[in-house]
């Protein structure tokens, strides 16, 4: 079966969970017999040289890349605000080079299959209609508009508050305009394909959560004497995870040294704002910046938070931690998808008094840390195994061209 994945920005190495999602799942589905092509966007924000690619490119994948700059532009963006429906974080990834390109790649291939990757390559759709008989698969990483409707309803600049409600209102109508244009809906989780439903989505759909290579997560012994250490672990420009991070540290964090001197939190991720930063002066919190290897750091660490409360999709760090046997304290909005069992395989929480109790809990050996860490690793090398997600996806995809 041929393949050819669309993404709007290069997922090797893979950083961010929708890159780790893009990049696992080709791996998985070349895995599977598929022959798996890429077209990607190189973004200066996201920028990858050719050095890094080669290091980093599965060698069975044929890659290619148009560069665009997506930096955001003031007079761009109130050139959008008053002469565009579009909104601007799609508009900015409107290409003519990338359209040249997609043609070109798809009067020289027979596909059987075009799977996008992400809302804001869905405006490609008719590009590909005009120049491919392939079957289209619409990939949704989360509902995007749930995500800007949280950002704007938290916003307290009155300016700022107009701006994101209106862009929040785009998005949605954008998000609601390519129903049904696609061949099949592939969402992450049963609750985004539940939201797509909503939309009025008729077409033939199967869930596709992401997968990790389980068999590279050894389980390191977690040991009921041992000291806690809690760590988060994601990228610092996305607004949930922004927003519950602040939350954590503002109504959690102190709660917790006051009884607890000697427990630190371990931050890392990428591209935090200025504003964001200050809040990692606090008393027993070390910010690690971007980190070259997250497997060592969450091996070397122990206990994961993931204050989640916007959003949807999936958090895959909290598969690699589970994989791993650490120990991760979310709340159910950053858990879903996964549904792992509360107090068993994770801990569920989601208030600040939660959150304390949890901490608590593992402090005082109130619960078993090692039994939960022996029964996270079981249970994702069980159901996020990524061959079998991707084997799945392939029958999937086999059986609907037959029909």
């Amino acid at each position: 079966m041929e393949i050819l994945l669309i993404y709007n920005k290069i997922p090797f190495p893979a950083k961010d969970g929708g890159s780790i999602a893009v990049k696992n799942l080709a791996e998985g589905l070349m895995q599977n017999n598929c022959d798996v092509k890429m077209l990607c966007f190189n973004t200066n924000k996201h920028f990858v040289n050719e050095e890094i690619l080669k290091d980093n490119i599965p060698k069975n994948i044929e890659f290619q890349q148009v560069f665009i700059n997506t930096d955001i532009k003031n007079f761009k963006a109130l050139k959008n605000l008053f002469l565009s429906i579009i909104p601007y974080n799609a508009e900015r990834y409107i290409s003519e080079e990338f359209e040249i390109k997609l043609v070109e790649i798809l009067k020289n291939n027979n596909f059987d299959i075009i799977q996008i990757e992400g809302l804001y390559m869905m405006p490609y759709i008719n590009t590909i209609r005009k120049y491919s008989e392939a079957k289209i698969s619409f990939r949704a990483h989360n509902i995007e508009h749930e995500i800007w409707e949280k950002t704007s309803s938290q916003e307290k600049n009155i300016l700022k508050k107009i701006y994101l409600k209106i862009l929040f209102k785009r998005i949605k109508n954008f998000e609601k305009s390519f129903i049904n244009q696609y061949d099949f809906l592939i969402p992450i989780t049963e609750r985004d394909q539940k939201q797509f439903q909503k939309f009025g989505n008729q077409k033939a759909s199967i869930i596709c959560p992401t997968g990790i290579n389980t068999n590279e997560y050894k389980i390191s012994e977690f040991t009921d004497d041992e000291d806690i250490s809690i760590y988060s672990l994601g990228s610092l420009d996305w607004q949930p995870n922004i927003e519950g991070l602040i939350w954590f540290i503002n109504e959690v964090w102190p709660k917790i040294i006051k009884e607890n001197k000697e427990i630190t939190l371990k931050i890392a991720g990428r591209n935090p704002s200025k504003e964001l930063r200050k809040y990692f002066n606090k008393n027993n919190i070390i910010y690690y910046g971007e980190i070259e290897n997250a497997k060592e750091f969450i091996t070397s660490n122990k206990i994961m938070i993931v204050p989640l409360f916007s959003g949807s999709g999936m958090r895959i760090k909290i598969l690699e931690a589970m994989a791993s046997g650490n120990i991760v304290i979310s709340t159910s909005k950053g858990a879903e998808g996964i549904n792992a069992q509360n107090n068993k395989e994770i801990l569920i929480t989601n208030t600040s008094e939660e959150f304390i109790e949890a901490v608590k809990k593992i402090k005082e050996n109130k619960i078993s840390k090692k039994e939960i860490s022996i029964a996270a690793h079981r249970f994702i090398s069980e159901n996020f195994d990524n061959f079998a997600i991707s084997k799945a996806l392939t029958k999937f995809y086999l059986n609907q061209i037959k029909d």
